[in-house]
C-alpha cells in the first residue's frame, strides 16, 4: 500500500499549522489593539476563509500564486512553485485553517489579565519581553487548542488543496484527494481505507485535545 498520501498530509498539516500558529498569534495580538471599527473590518477579512467554500479559497490562491498570474510567474522565475506542487498544499491548508487559530487566540487574549502587562511596564520590561514571557505563557491553553484545531483542519483539507496542487499519486496526493480520486475511479476499497485513516487520526487529535483540557481543569480545581 502506498503511504505517501499519509506522509504528505501530515507534513502539509504540520508546516501549515506552524505558519498559522505564529501568524494567528501576532495578528490576534495586534488586531485586538486596533480601534473598534478597524478591528471589526479586519476581523471580517481574517475570518472569511472559515465561511468561504474551500473551492473559492483554492481559486483565490490560484489567482495569487498560479503561474499564469504576475506574482506566481515571479515566484517561478526564482524557483519557487506552489501550483501543482506539494508545497502549495501548505499554503492552501494554512489559508483555510488560519481562522481557527486566530479566533481561538483572540478569545484567549480577551480573557487575559491586562494588569500583568501594566505591572511589567512599571518594572521597565520591554514590550517584546512582556509579549513572549508574560502574555504568551498566560494564554498557552488557547494557543495549544488553536494549534490542534488548525492542524486537524489542515489535515482534512480537500477543496482548496485539490484546486491548487491537484492529484499526483507520488508527488501531491493527500488523504482527502486520494479518497476523492479512488471514489471517482470506482475504487471503493481504497476510498474506505483512507477514509478510516482520516477518521482515526482526527479522532486521536480530538481525544488528545480533550485530555489536555480536562487535565487543565483538574489542575485549576486543585489550586482552588
Amino acid at each position: 500500500m502506498n503511504l505517501f498520501p499519509l506522509f504528505n498530509s501530515l507534513r502539509i498539516a504540520f508546516f501549515a499549522s506552524i505558519i498559522v500558529f505564529f501568524l494567528g498569534l501576532l495578528l490576534a495580538y495586534y488586531v485586538r489593539k486596533c480601534p473598534r471599527i478597524i478591528k471589526g473590518i479586519l476581523d471580517v477579512i481574517l475570518m472569511l476563509p472559515l465561511v468561504l467554500p474551500p473551492t473559492v479559497c483554492g481559486y483565490l490562491l490560484i489567482l495569487l500564486v498560479g503561474p499564469k498570474h504576475p506574482f506566481g510567474a515571479f515566484l517561478d522565475t526564482i524557483g519557487i512553485r506552489f501550483f501543482m506542487d506539494w508545497k502549495g498544499g501548505i499554503i492552501a491548508a494554512a489559508f483555510v485553517s488560519f481562522p481557527l487559530m486566530y479566533r481561538t487566540v483572540r478569545g484567549a487574549l480577551e480573557n487575559f489579565d491586562e494588569d500583568l502587562v501594566f505591572a511589567g511596564r512599571t518594572l521597565g520590561l520591554s514590550n517584546t519581553y512582556i509579549f513572549w514571557r508574560i502574555i504568551v505563557p498566560n494564554i498557552k491553553n488557547g494557543l495549544i487548542a488553536g494549534f490542534v484545531l488548525a492542524f486537524a483542519r489542515a489535515l482534512g483539507e480537500y477543496g482548496a488543496t485539490s484546486m491548487l496542487i491537484g492529484y499526483n499519486q507520488y508527488k501531491t496526493a493527500t488523504i482527502s484527494t486520494t479518497v476523492a480520486y479512488a471514489f471517482n475511479n470506482n475504487d471503493g476499497q481504497t476510498a474506505l481505507i483512507w477514509t478510516l485513516f482520516n477518521i482515526i487520526i482526527s479522532a486521536l487529535i480530538l481525544v488528545i485535545l480533550n485530555l489536555y483540557e480536562n487535565n487543565n481543569r483538574m489542575k485549576q480545581g486543585a489550586k482552588l
